[in-house]
């Protein structure tokens, strides 16, 4: 199994940049009605009480930041947002989009010595698409990398993946059952966790808190 082949899906990513641009579909969500949903769902992840100081955000995989666009256009004053991703050119895009907020270009499966801890970490989109990766790939990487990121979060973390529950499954997409995830959470993270299966689209959405 190689390690690294993870970076064959942002190298996918890439290719729809390059293809459709600055758009929903550039970051290969199909609609951009279900991609705001998306960033609804992960912006719930935020507890009420939080909302009463500063937040500290980061939008681990943050594409094209299309979620801090979402963030402002909600008008939430209080989150401090920055972004991360594994591709130089979509990190380019949103600092020149965003040229006041922190983004970091970085593997943190490599190093993340220059990675703070944050309040919350959303990780929207990282785990949906699997490629070419098979389902065990796939787990190995997002296993691994889920425990890498909570351990920068003070709070909590969110992330989406493709259900088991559908009328097919796709084979380029990480249909995770629930009872796989629950048992990792529990043997690795923590047993403090909501899974979200109520808004419409075939996926589901982890909240994972301290």
């Amino acid at each position: 199994m190689d390690a690294n082949n993870y970076l064959d899906i942002v190298a996918h990513y890439e290719s729809c940049l390059r293809l459709h641009g600055d758009t929903h579909l550039g970051v290969d969500w199909p609609k951009q009605q279900d991609a705001e949903t998306r960033y609804q769902v992960m912006l719930d992840l935020i507890k009420p009480q939080s909302t009463q100081n500063k937040i500290q955000l980061l939008d681990f995989g943050c594409g094209a930041a299309h979620f801090q666009e979402f963030i402002l256009k909600r008008g939430i004053p209080n989150i401090d947002y920055a972004g991360l991703d594994l591709s130089q050119e979509f990190v380019n895009l949103a600092q020149n989009k965003f040229p006041s907020n922190k983004f970091f270009q970085l593997d943190v499966l490599r190093d993340k010595r220059s990675l703070p801890s944050f309040d919350y970490i959303v990780m929207n989109g990282v785990f949906t698409e699997k490629r070419e990766l098979s389902f065990d790939e796939m787990f190995d990487y997002f296993s691994r990398l889920l425990v890498n990121v909570f351990e920068n979060t003070k709070t909590g973390i969110a992330f989406n993946v493709m259900s088991k529950h559908v009328d097919w499954e796709r084979d380029d997409l990480f249909h995770l059952p629930f009872d796989l995830l629950a048992e990792f959470l529990k043997k690795h993270l923590t047993r403090n966790f909501i899974i979200r299966n109520d808004y419409g689209l075939y996926e589901y959405t982890t909240y994972v808190y301290r």
